[in-house]
């Protein structure tokens, strides 16, 4: 295999490769990247046998080949050199770069080892612009359980209708539910699956820095997001999501309208003098929201903020860092906080937008 290249091209797929490659002792041959020529250009691939990437480099090749070499070493070295051509040389399984005065070899493994990353053809379900799928699928990442006595809610549910994709996640403490309407090509498919928490935060990460659309496909058991240059292809989470949606309340007894930056200070002040247990307390009054902590050790905190108020008064514990990460999330001048009672979850929204809303269960006194 001979091949010319530029090292910005290069160190861009490497830099997407390589992020879902860790140390494995089990298969060697997993700590490497596969380099292809294909199609009169260089295919950069990696696989952890959960997730697959495939990224190509526009190049000259002179000759046609395929091997396997260490992702991390090539990276940090490609990453090294000047912004110049690059020539890739392979020549009994050992690796070759050369760059204006830079050279270095590379010991490698045969590329008829490496796992079949899965194709898949089929096509697309939907397809949607990069930076709109970015924004939803940070909306929802975080809220996924990292907990796999239930591996069911490790992922994202992607529910697929006639107009729109809805994205959500859950670890039975909070919930975060995100639609996306702007869909450029939909599909008649109605269809839900799971996708693995690592697999939106890589699809979030390597799609959100590109433009234009991405295609989503379906395989057997996988799915495939296609920006064209860069693939990312995951297996699914077998199992039944719950029916979340019936815990989301309709009808609330107190809600407010806040303004978002006046509720994140305030919490954060609170933060600093929660107790082991992240505890705030929320009192929801006639025009007004008083939020106290308090830690044996350091001493308490009461601060108050105006807000737009209805319904009865209502005083409920949370642990302050899911009010953060749902605050977070919402990018509007204002929110609304829908309450029931103690015991019932409460609903934040984005002021304005009904296509995204955060639920975060409260903390029971004992």
């Amino acid at each position: 295999m001979k091949i010319i290249c530029l090292q910005e091209n290069l160190k861009n797929s490497l830099n997407i490769t390589q992020n879902i490659i860790g140390r494995n002792l089990i298969l060697p041959i997993l700590n490497n990247v596969l380099l292809t020529t294909k199609d009169g250009r260089l295919q950069v691939s990696s696989t952890n046998l959960e997730i697959g990437i495939n990224t190509w480099v526009s190049g000259r090749v002179e000759k046609i080949g395929a091997i396997t070499c260490p992702a991390k070493a090539l990276t940090g070295f490609i990453n090294s050199l000047p912004n110049k051509k690059i020539e890739l040389e392979v020549k009994v399984n050992i690796l070759t770069v050369k760059c204006e005065n830079y050279k270095a070899s590379f010991n490698c493994l045969s590329a008829e080892d490496f796992p079949i990353i899965p194709k898949i053809t089929d096509d697309s379900l939907i397809e949607i612009k990069n930076s709109i799928l970015k924004d939803a699928l940070l909306k929802v990442v975080g809220a996924a359980s990292s907990s796999e006595s239930r591996p069911e809610i490790t992922g994202v549910l992607f529910s697929f209708g006639k107009k729109e994709l809805k994205l959500a996640a859950t670890d039975s403490f909070r919930l975060a539910e995100k639609s996306i309407f702007e869909i450029h090509k939909k599909s008649d498919i109605i269809k839900s699956l799971i996708i693995p928490q690592k697999t939106v935060q890589e699809a979030a990460r390597i799609l959100g820095e590109k433009t234009g659309e991405t295609k989503i496909c379906l395989g057997a058991s996988q799915i495939l997001f296609d920006s064209g240059d860069v693939q990312v292809i995951s297996r699914l989470i077998d199992g039944q999501y719950p029916d979340y949606q019936q815990i989301i309340p309709k009808e609330f007894s107190s809600q407010a309208i806040i303004e978002r930056s006046e509720l994140l200070n305030v919490i954060r002040a609170a933060a600093v003098f929660s107790n082991k247990t992240n505890t705030i307390k929320f009192s929801l009054s006639d025009g007004e929201i008083e939020v106290l902590s308090q830690d044996a050790d350091l001493g308490e905190n009461k601060s108050k903020l105006a807000a737009e108020t209805k319904g009865k008064k209502v005083v409920i514990d949370f642990n302050y860092r899911y009010l953060l990460d749902g605050l977070g999330n919402i990018n509007t001048k204002q929110i609304f906080l829908g309450l029931i009672s103690d015991a019932s979850p409460a609903v934040m929204k984005p002021v304005g937008d009904e296509s995204y809303i955060y639920l975060v269960m409260p903390i029971r006194a004992n």
